[in-house]
């Protein structure tokens, strides 16, 4: 489980430096051309535990972890170990808000279950 945390961590401090310096339009391409590696029998781990990789990172984290950046790193976790996510970020009216989370086949999995009902969908990638 060190391995993923390790691995987990390192996609935040990459993500990071992507929005810092280039931007949301190389996030949104980095995760849109990111590909679902063939899921072996050796490397099999659970999305279930990949998050939980994820929500130890952002814990030994430098600094507070935004969730455009947390989804991101959390979708090419999951999709270097098999999983199909898709990060997904909506948009709230009243008051104005905005939020990203991921989802595979439909289910939010690294975030409360409602957030579509919350958010209205602007982007899956």
């Amino acid at each position: 489980m060190t391995r993923f945390v390790f691995e987990s961590w390192v996609l935040l401090l990459y993500f990071e430096f992507v929005l810092r310096f280039r931007g949301f339009k190389t996030l949104h391409q980095t995760v849109r051309s990111a590909k679902v590696r063939p899921m072996t029998a050796d490397a099999l781990q659970s999305h279930i535990g990949l998050c939980h990789a994820i929500d130890q990172a952002c814990v030994f984290y430098f600094k507070r972890v935004m969730c455009l950046q947390r989804s991101a790193a959390t979708t090419l976790l999951l999709r270097r170990h098999g999983w199909s996510a898709e990060m997904v970020v909506g948009a709230q009216l009243l008051p104005f808000k905005s939020h990203a989370w991921v989802e595979i086949k439909g289910s939010v999995v690294n975030d409360r279950p409602y957030m579509p009902e919350i958010y209205q969908v602007l982007e899956r990638c």
